[in-house]
């Protein structure tokens, strides 16, 4: 396979924008944002690092709001200091000739009442707790109350401020964090949604929060500019569904007929080994989900332990390959890729440490062979 026809390097849309590979950096939480969620120096050097020309960046997972539950060193752009914090990176990686969009993000109960602005119990689609302990408190989760309607139409709405925050701060466009288990997650799976009112039961109604957080964040900054990332077999902070094939097949069925515009939907591969607890499951596929949509589709997961999948999927579907672990051991990885050349190893105990180590100090293939 030649790396200058190979698909993977073959160029592609994504909304208005043209990009000229199709390898993504996945949204990767990096927790390297002072205390107040602002990205600093070191956040802009990190992807800058990682943007190429025509290349597509999605941002770690950004709170909407200060009730959004952001972690110790996460980011929000909810705030003028946020906006004007992103505005920096984003500066920074169109400088380079790369695409940025931002992930929103509501933690839901995957988080800590510690972490909100006004300390108040986390709340979820249900009251079931996460069983598990918090690796941000070394606490076993807390139980979340049950939503509000008043409170689930708060939250759309705090969605479609935070993308037109987004926009403000040059953002290309925004991806809706509909997966992992987070809030509009928690939401869709039925190990975690108990509710009987309108946004419980049917696969309809628990779609519902989803579906309207896209129709409100479209209204407010148009559909070309958004995006969202779903996972159907996730298993992640106890992510379970009883009919996947169904649910997400609504799912993706409604957006289609409602945004068929919509920039991309970005997928989990049920191989995922990072987020699952069954590994290497090739019995289930996103061939259903990628034939409804038929537009642009991004497909994550298992592309660090088989980097050689990235350039077969591609060469199958035509998706753009989202990588996470791997792209931060590997600034460069887009030459790596195209020329066969080996990846450095990551180093997990420093994912979401304060500082440079496993941050910005990987080299780059040249300055490996240098040293």
């Amino acid at each position: 396979m030649s790396g200058s026809t190979a698909a993977l390097f073959q160029p592609a849309k994504v909304g208005p924008y043209e990009l000229k590979h199709r390898v993504v950096l996945a949204p990767l939480t990096r927790l390297r944002c002072d205390s107040e969620g602002v990205p600093t120096e070191l956040v802009s050097e990190y992807y800058k690092q990682r943007t190429t020309e025509g290349g597509l960046i999605l941002t770690e997972a950004t709170g909407v709001s200060g009730g959004a539950g952001i972690y110790p060193g996460g980011p929000g752009v909810f705030t003028d200091k946020q906006i004007e914090g992103w505005k920096k990176v984003v500066q920074t990686i169109h400088d380079n000739g790369g695409i940025v969009f931002s992930q929103l993000w509501h933690a839901g109960r995957a988080t800590s009442k510690d972490f909100k602005e006004d300390k108040s119990q986390i709340f979820s689609a249900s009251a079931v707790a996460i069983k598990d302990t918090c690796v941000f408190t070394g606490k076993l989760y807390e139980e979340p109350r049950a939503m509000t309607v008043e409170e689930i139409q708060q939250v759309v709405q705090e969605f479609a401020q935070a993308a037109k925050n987004a926009i403000a701060a040059g953002f290309d466009g925004v991806e809706i964090h509909g997966a992992n288990g987070y809030l509009l997650d928690q939401f869709i799976n039925t190990s975690s949604n108990f509710r009987t009112d309108e946004y419980g039961g049917s696969i309809e109604n628990r779609a519902r929060f989803l579906l309207e957080t896209t129709a409100a964040t479209v209204e407010a900054i148009g559909v070309e500019r958004v995006a969202v990332r779903l996972s159907p077999w996730s298993e992640f902070q106890d992510m379970e569904d009883e009919t996947p094939y169904e649910t997400w097949g609504y799912i993706v069925s409604e957006l289609k007929k409602r945004h068929p515009k919509l920039a991309y939907i970005h997928f989990i591969e049920p191989r995922d080994d990072y987020g699952r607890k069954t590994q290497n499951d090739t019995v289930n596929t996103l061939d259903p989900f990628r034939e409804k949509w038929g537009g642009q589709f991004i497909s994550a997961g298992g592309y660090t332990t088989k980097p050689e999948l990235a350039a077969e999927i591609c060469e199958q579907t035509g998706n753009l390959i989202a990588i996470g672990r791997a792209f931060i051991a590997n600034p460069d990885i887009v030459y790596r890729l195209k020329n066969g050349i080996p990846m450095n190893k990551y180093d997990r105990n420093t994912f979401y440490c304060p500082g440079a180590a496993g941050y910005t100090d990987y080299k780059k293939y040249d300055e490996d062979v240098k040293a």
